[in-house]
C-alpha cells in the first residue's frame, strides 16, 4: 500500500516517462546503474519499471541516510527492500560487494548509483567508484543496463523541502557486460560513456 502511494505521488509530481533505447523490459536479472542527483532517483526508476520487474528490483542505498529516522527506515527497508550499505569504512561490518552479490544470488535485480553520492556539481557525472567494476567482475553473467534520470534534481533541489512539479524522464540504454581481462579503468570508462550517451545533452548540437 505504501509503495503504491509513493508510486502515484511520483507520477503525479513528475509525470515521469520511461524510455527504452536499445534494450527492452525483460524478466532477466539485471543491474541497473544510474546517475545520482537526488534521494528520489531510485523511486523514479522503480516507478517506470513494469510491475513484475519492480517487485524483483532492489535499490542499493546508503544506510547512513535511510536508517536515520523511523520514516526513512520504513521507506528504504520495508517499502523498497533496499540493500543498505554502510558507506563509512571505519564503521563497516559487512562487505558491500558481498551484500550486493547475496541479493543477486537470491534472484533480485539491483539499482545502483556508481558515483557513490549525489552529484551537486556542474559536471554531468562524478567519477565512478570501483564498486560497479567489482560487482560486474563478481557476477559477469548479469547484464548491466545504464539508466539516465533527467530533471529530478530540479524537482527537488538539494536543501529544499517543497518539490517543484516538472516532467522527468528515465532512459534505459543497451546492456553491457564486463569483458574477460578488462581492466577497472577501461570498464569504468566504458560504463560512464554508456551512461552519458543517454543524457539529453549528448544529442544536443
Amino acid at each position: 500500500m505504501a509503495g503504491t502511494l509513493i508510486l502515484l505521488f511520483a507520477r503525479f509530481l513528475t509525470a515521469v516517462r520511461g524510455q527504452w533505447h536499445g534494450v527492452a523490459p525483460s524478466d532477466e536479472q539485471r543491474i541497473y546503474f544510474a546517475n545520482h542527483a537526488s534521494h528520489g532517483d531510485f523511486v523514479l526508476i522503480w516507478t517506470v519499471l513494469p510491475r513484475r520487474l519492480r517487485l524483483a528490483s532492489r535499490p542499493v542505498a546508503g544506510s547512513d541516510y535511510w536508517l536515520k529516522s523511523r520514516l526513512r527506515r520504513f521507506i528504504g527497508r520495508d517499502v523498497f527492500n533496499a540493500v543498505l550499505i554502510d558507506r563509512e569504512r571505519p564503521s563497516r561490518t559487512n562487505d558491500p560487494i558481498s551484500q550486493m552479490t547475496d541479493a543477486l544470488d537470491a534472484g533480485s535485480s539491483l539499482i545502483v548509483f556508481p558515483e557513490g553520492t549525489r552529484n551537486s556539481t556542474p559536471a554531468p557525472l562524478l567519477p565512478f567508484k570501483s564498486g560497479l567494476f567489482h560487482l560486474a567482475r563478481a557476477r559477469p553473467e548479469v547484464d548491466l543496463v545504464p539508466v539516465w534520470i533527467d530533471n529530478l534534481n530540479r524537482v527537488m533541489p538539494k536543501g529544499e523541502f517543497v518539490p517543484i512539479p516538472l516532467i522527468c524522464t528515465v532512459t534505459f540504454g543497451a546492456a553491457l557486460q564486463i569483458a574477460e581481462g578488462e581492466t577497472k579503468r577501461d570498464f569504468l570508462a566504458r560504463a560512464e560513456a554508456a551512461l552519458l550517451a543517454l543524457s539529453p545533452k549528448a544529442g544536443a548540437p
